[in-house]
């Protein structure tokens, strides 16, 4: 079930980013911090996101922790400290 949620939380964030709105950047970066969140990670917030490919972002978080979030060859979203 958690794998399946986490594939649908990236699903809405590449949705939001084809969207191209101020709105869709504020839910990409809410989609991103629910996701970094979901894995146990520490974040709080995140503050800036980059698109390196799809289903492949960089992130920075509000208290200053950089991950890459990606879904892995195996279909599961990985979150790897940077």
């Amino acid at each position: 079930m958690m794998k399946s949620m986490m594939r649908w939380v990236l699903m809405a964030v590449a949705t939001a980013l084809s969207a191209g709105t101020a709105s869709a950047a504020e839910s990409l970066s809410k989609d991103l911090t629910s996701t970094i969140a979901l894995l146990g990670l520490p974040c709080g917030q995140v503050v800036t996101a980059q698109r390196v490919a799809e289903d492949d972002y960089l992130v920075t978080c509000k208290d200053k922790n950089r991950y890459r979030v990606y879904v892995n060859a195996k279909g599961r979203v990985v979150a790897e400290k940077r």
